[in-house]
């Protein structure tokens, strides 16, 4: 499953793990959790952890843009997680779609990104 939300109850944080290529169904599905975590909580910090990622089918990607769009501000922190080099590309890339903090950790500080973003 591309999307898994590992913790999304407490506080204002959601960890999310992202694997394989993301599809438009899966992104959806993980949708209605996020914008309740925004209505409830306001401002939310994400973990994004990528485990064998190989991007997105056009029509997720299309969905990610409009989500992004419409909670520019809604975002105050974005971890990204991962162990490639197009992975650590990813903070970069992201960083004109939200007005989050954005900040990359490798696989092997997975900590130090959780302890980072709940901070």
């Amino acid at each position: 499953m591309p999307f898994i939300v590992i913790e999304a109850s407490e506080g204002n944080v959601i960890e999310v793990q992202v694997s394989g290529k993301l599809t438009k169904e899966a992104y959806k599905t993980f949708l209605p959790i996020n914008e309740h975590k925004i209505e409830t909580e306001g401002k939310v910090r994400m973990l994004v952890i990528l485990q064998d990622f190989h991007g997105w089918e056009i029509d997720a990607l299309w969905e990610e843009l409009k989500f992004d769009i419409r909670h520019f501000r809604d975002i105050e922190k974005l971890a990204i997680v991962g162990d490639s080099l197009w992975e650590r590309g990813m903070a970069a890339f992201c960083q004109p779609f939200t007005s989050a903090t954005v900040k990359y950790f490798d696989v092997s500080d997975l900590n130090g990104a959780r302890a980072w973003v709940a901070a």
